[in-house]
């Protein structure tokens, strides 16, 4: 019985500091996440893609925020900056499908090379939550990368 007090003890504890976030503006929104990806394009116009690869990646820096984080793809479909995970670069994103088996690097590579802005919606484990949720990623082509930042839809 003395266990089982503690693990509820422990899991409001987890709860009340921030496992699980307290307001919607913990989270980003779609306007934050499009003001993001054309702070991205600037940062690389400016300085030059290798130059700007750390900060895109800098979980401190103005790349990341809260939920929202930087993906950066070539034309080719490859990541070359992944905010979130550091271990997805060189990795390809073209074949990239969520849990219901949507194909959403596909849809991402058909906005890159049609209208160059666009908005793609799949299913998406959420870093903050650790829970699948329907995300949003809005796409944007400049130059010879692709830039992706997103929200989840609550």
């Amino acid at each position: 019985m003395r266990t089982l007090k503690y693990l509820a003890a422990v899991a409001a504890l987890c709860l009340m500091w921030g496992a699980v976030p307290s307001s919607a503006d913990e989270f980003g929104t779609k306007d934050e996440a499009v003001a993001m990806v054309k702070r991205a394009i600037a940062r690389v116009n400016e300085v030059g893609f290798e130059a700007a690869k750390p900060e895109l990646m800098d979980h401190s820096g103005k790349f990341f925020d809260r939920d929202i984080y930087m993906v950066v793809v070539d034309l080719s479909g490859t990541r070359l900056v992944h905010g979130q995970n550091p271990k997805l670069v060189g990795k390809t994103y073209a074949d990239a499908v969520d849990v219901n088996g949507k194909e959403y690097g596909k849809d991402v590579m058909r906005i890159a090379t049609g209208p160059g802005t666009g908005w793609v919606s799949f299913m998406f484990k959420d870093p903050i939550t650790g829970k699948v949720l329907p995300k949003e990623n809005y796409v944007e082509r400049a130059g010879s990368y692709i830039y992706l930042a997103g929200v989840y839809t609550r």
